[in-house]
């Protein structure tokens, strides 16, 4: 049976499990907000627990904190950033607006941890006050916001950005095994001219370069911190020099350069950096959803598709059709970007929620931020390993369907027109003859000319390349 100590907070008395390190708001928050069981993740909580170990140093230096609850508070904080708490994180991320409950859970969490460090007991605070000592100088307004921020950049960095460099080094080899295999080109899903396959799998490649540029680029202005701007963007209630202390030692717990944001106000009224960097998010996701579908395209068979490229065989994919592999990882990745599309769109409409002073919406933008970053990372590495690295070309099939492609017609433009060219395609696919062998037939140029004009590898190369 559950035991209970009576704990006061602004409202009255409540009830929480003696056991607990979270107290009475926390309580209250978890008993009012039992929506899907879903909390924020342990990088988010980290996040919290850096902000509040920075803000005990700036506010014992400053002199506004004794120096001997510091230690304890720090102390304290160092133990949930190790994960020694977790599971007193209980609050789902839908919750009270601007996520003040899990503020306070932290606070409340860290207070009582730290009044044990000190002799103290649980749910008295006679030492550290969660409100008084841990969240000295700060708001829930500032402080959800910069844990926003903060961990957003470490997981970015620790998991998005390495999951991006394994796809594009994997990529880059693909391409480089398979640049001499030329294929038939695709428009419209309809045969064009041809191509090599490597330069087909060289866009996959630079589109995972770029997407990095483009994340790196936007992740500048997820590094300008709201914090300091307390409850409004004014400071108040902060020491002098608070600002620039804060962005210091979080730099130095993660390691990454944070900075105070240029404006406190624009800061902590809107989301608009966040924004900005969900967007390069997106068009990752979007990459990868097209590199996803060609190759499952590519791959499609085994007898009846177009069966240019053998996806590894992970596992059996029907309950009912023996035999049958399925493209998997493929199909894992494009869930994997619908779910950050969904996350995106959910980040965008709720930063449209900033009125006035604050956005209120700012736990589920951290949800869905960290969310979208994960599910990305983890589905580039399972694609990567378990598809990319084991791919394989039908080269005979790949040049087999390059030389039947009525297209090939559109390399005797220059010397008999297009209309007569497209005379000529539409016979051989009528006949289901090949363009080569109808320009001999009909001869339009002599067989030393045609050998040049129809050379397959030749057409794939740019004209400032040729020899």
């Amino acid at each position: 049976m559950t035991e209970y100590r009576i704990e006061k907070d602004t409202l009255g008395e409540v009830k929480v499990p003696s056991n607990a390190y979270y107290g009475a708001q926390t309580q209250r928050a978890y008993e009012n907000f039992r929506v899907n069981g879903v909390k924020f993740q342990p990088e988010f909580i980290k996040a919290q627990a850096i902000i509040k170990r920075s803000a005990t140093q700036v506010n014992s230096e400053s002199g506004n904190l004794d120096s001997k609850k510091a230690e304890a508070i720090i102390k304290a904080a160092d133990e949930v950033l190790n994960g020694d708490f977790d599971d007193q994180f209980v609050l789902d991320y839908l919750q009270a607006g601007a996520g003040t409950s899990q503020n306070m859970n932290i606070n409340e969490v860290i207070a009582n941890r730290a009044n044990e460090i000190l002799g103290g007991t649980k749910g008295k605070y006679e030492h550290i006050h969660p409100n008084d000592h841990v969240n000295m100088g700060q708001s829930t307004n500032d402080t959800i916001h910069t844990a926003i921020h903060i961990s957003t950049v470490v997981d970015t960095y620790a998991r998005l950005l390495p999951a991006i460099d394994r796809l594009h080094h994997a990529l880059q080899e693909k391409e480089k095994e398979f640049d001499n295999i030329v294929k038939c080109g695709r428009t419209h899903l309809q045969d064009a001219v041809p191509i090599r396959l490597g330069q087909e799998f060289s866009a996959f490649a630079d589109m995972m370069r770029l997407a990095k540029e483009r994340i790196s680029h936007s992740l500048e202005a997820v590094k300008a911190l709201p914090i300091g701007g307390s409850a409004v963007g004014t400071g108040l209630n902060t020491p002098p020099g608070y600002r620039k202390k804060m962005a210091e030692y979080i730099s130095e717990a993660t390691g990454h350069d944070f900075r105070i944001a240029d404006n406190m106000f624009e800061a902590m009224s809107a989301l608009d950096g966040v924004v900005e960097f969900g967007g390069a998010l997106r068009t990752l996701t979007v990459s990868l959803k097209k590199i996803a579908d060609d190759i499952r395209l590519l791959g499609s068979g085994p007898l009846t598709g177009i069966m240019e490229l053998q996806l590894p065989p992970v596992q059996p994919g029907s309950s009912i059709m023996p035999g049958k592999v399925n493209p998997v990882m493929a199909e894992m990745l494009n869930m994997v970007c619908s779910q950050a599309i969904g996350c995106d769109a959910c980040i965008v409409h709720a930063a449209q929620g900033s009125q006035l002073q604050l956005n209120v919406m700012m736990p589920v933008v951290g949800y869905n931020l960290l969310l979208m970053i994960q599910s990305l990372a983890g589905g580039m590495d399972c694609f990567t390993d378990r598809c990319i690295n084991g791919l394989k070309a039908d080269e005979k099939i790949c040049g087999s369907n390059a030389e039947r492609s009525t297209s090939l017609a559109t390399a005797l433009n220059p010397i008999i027109g297009y209309n007569k060219a497209a005379e000529l395609a539409y016979r051989a696919y009528k006949e289901r003859r090949f363009i080569r062998e109808l320009a001999e037939e009909t001869e339009v140029a002599d067989k030393k000319t045609l050998d040049k004009i129809l050379d397959l590898h030749r057409l794939t190369v740019n004209p400032d390349d040729r020899e």
